[in-house]
């Protein structure tokens, strides 16, 4: 009697390491874009204030124009709001304000690194809640912006 032997060939084995891979290939990258994106999402989260801050001023009657680092006591100073990711949020004028991502390489930003990400008030109509724009410097890849 012939006795059969049991296990894989060296072509299914080679099929599974090509498969494996392929798959690594894809996922590696969009793993990167993933915890950049999260990193960054840390700006979103502490935007919250500061947002808080003006819509609060602008409810009790305050003109977006009036709103700045000076005219307002709801909004902290710019150094109070740090983080991993984040070195400060400053308020510029009209009540915008911009997230300042911390300048150091060793943190994974990518390009991200040292960027800004404004945002932007507006009323659609007079007395009308604050809606938000925002805007994601030049080296912050699309995907990485939060969405608000």
């Amino acid at each position: 009697m012939k006795t059969m032997q049991k296990g894989f060939t060296l072509i299914e084995l080679m099929i599974v390491v090509a498969i494996i891979g392929i798959l690594a290939a894809i996922a590696v990258p969009a793993y990167q874009d993933y915890t950049i994106k999260a990193k960054i999402s840390e700006a979103a989260s502490l935007s919250g204030a500061v947002k808080l801050g003006v819509e609060l001023a602008y409810s009790e009657g305050l003109r977006l124009i009036d709103i700045d680092s000076n005219a307002d006591a709801s909004v902290e100073p710019a150094t109070s709001y740090t983080a991993k990711y984040v070195s400060s949020v400053s308020i510029t004028d009209d009540g915008a304000f911009e997230v300042l991502l911390k300048n150091d390489s060793t943190l994974g930003l990518n390009t991200a690194v040292g960027k800004k990400i404004t945002y932007t008030p507006f009323a659609a109509t007079a007395g009308a809640n604050l809606q938000w724009s925002l805007v994601c410097e030049t080296g912050i890849k699309a995907a990485w912006c939060p969405k608000s």
